[in-house]
């Protein structure tokens, strides 16, 4: 059996597992040195380790048919297991209180490490909800952002299919096991995801829609994004609670003010209260996603291993404060802009860059008002 086969089991083995969180999984990995010692670690082990004796012995004595099964899903095309001691391991994600320990991916795990922001809200929305999750998703996806939600019916499907059709990616977290679609409303947009963005969920094959599954995978969606806007929420929703988990892991959240009559845009108003941004336009959004998409952009460089300092040959076409333009990369992306529309595809052919990078490091000329995207997709400069 090859390295990375024998890996995947190991892995497949520790997540398998029951009762046992993420954090405390990545705590046990780093204790033990490795996942394949805690792959081979006996009962006793474990259980000195801090694993409860029916956890330890699931370790252990895995269910080998289940780990068959999960070799198996591996191997068809599109899926994967990112895992916490992967470089392929969202960087956002990885830095929140309690981050899974890895993530099944159907379709993209690039879209992962694109900027995101996640559109929640009721899985009852009003025509109008529904008509601003539409609007404000489309938007944003035509401003060059990946849209997260939670697959649910409502305003999380809506924004997951606005994005779909305006062509941008998009990325859906689970409350289950990823062969299994829940709600089963949501088949046919999931379907769609797998295509064009990306199916995640931290839960192995199998898992069902239980209640408990729903608020772990919130942290999830508001840890993969720049940002978490709310559009319509019950004071009791579950999406206040991805709202506190965003403002706990440092993300900005938006949220959508609403009729004083309309009982689903009481959730929003207390978020307000509590220190939400009222957002009214998408600009509002992009205006307070530069510091944490300046991180994200830091991330991808060092994950591609380009030094993020380099100074340019001469510089010329540096203008005062584009202190972004410091850098040969950057600078190589303006240089190709121009003042007639350019598509990013264009742009990546002609800078050699990857096309990750290049859409981050549009997003922060974009965010510093050096850029504009139009609304087909290419840039200028502004």
């Amino acid at each position: 059996m090859g390295g990375a086969a024998t890996q995947q089991r190991d892995w497949l083995t520790i997540v398998n597992a029951p009762s046992i969180g993420g954090a405390s999984l990545i705590e046990l990995i780093e204790s033990v040195g490795s996942v394949a010692a805690v792959a081979a670690a006996s009962v006793h082990d474990l259980v000195h380790h801090g694993l409860s004796k029916t956890t330890a012995q699931a370790i252990a004595q895995p269910d080998q048919a289940a780990i068959e099964t999960g070799l198996q899903w591996l191997e068809q095309p599109g899926h994967h297991l990112l895992c916490w001691d992967s470089d392929d391991y969202p960087a956002l994600l990885r830095r929140i209180n309690g981050p899974p320990a890895a993530l099944f991916v159907d379709g993209d795990p690039g879209c992962l490490w694109q900027p995101q922001v996640a559109v929640i809200g009721s899985r009852n929305p009003t025509a109008g909800g529904l008509d601003h999750a539409r609007d404000f998703t489309t938007t944003l996806a035509r401003q060059g952002m990946t849209i997260t939600s939670g697959l649910a019916s409502g305003i999380d499907a809506a924004a997951h299919t606005a994005a779909l059709d305006a062509g941008a990616s998009t990325v859906a977290v689970n409350g289950t096991g990823l062969d299994i679609v829940y709600p089963a409303s949501s088949r046919q947009v999931a379907e769609r995801i797998r295509s064009q963005g990306a199916m995640v969920s931290e839960l192995p094959l199998g898992s069902p829609p239980l209640r408990q599954h729903f608020p772990s995978r919130n942290r999830i969606i508001s840890g993969l994004s720049l940002a978490v806007l709310v559009i319509e929420a019950g004071l009791n929703s579950g999406t206040l609670i991805t709202a506190r988990k965003a403002a706990e892991q440092g993300r900005d959240v938006f949220a959508l003010p609403g009729s004083l009559h309309n009982p689903l845009a009481r959730g929003c108003h207390r978020l307000i209260r509590e220190g939400a941004t009222l957002a009214e336009t998408t600009a509002d959004i992009i205006q307070g996603l530069g510091p944490i998409a300046a991180e994200l952009q830091m991330e991808i460089r060092q994950r591609l291993k380009q030094p993020g300092n380099r100074s340019t040959s001469g510089g010329q076409s540096a203008k005062p404060g584009h202190d972004l333009l410091a850098d040969t990369d950057y600078c190589t992306v303006w240089e190709l802009l121009g003042f007639d529309p350019k598509p990013m595809d264009t742009i990546i052919q002609q800078s050699g860059l990857s096309a990750r990078e290049v859409s981050s490091m549009l997003l922060m000329m974009e965010l510093r008002g050096m850029v504009k995207k139009h609304a087909n997709g290419c840039f200028v400069r502004a």
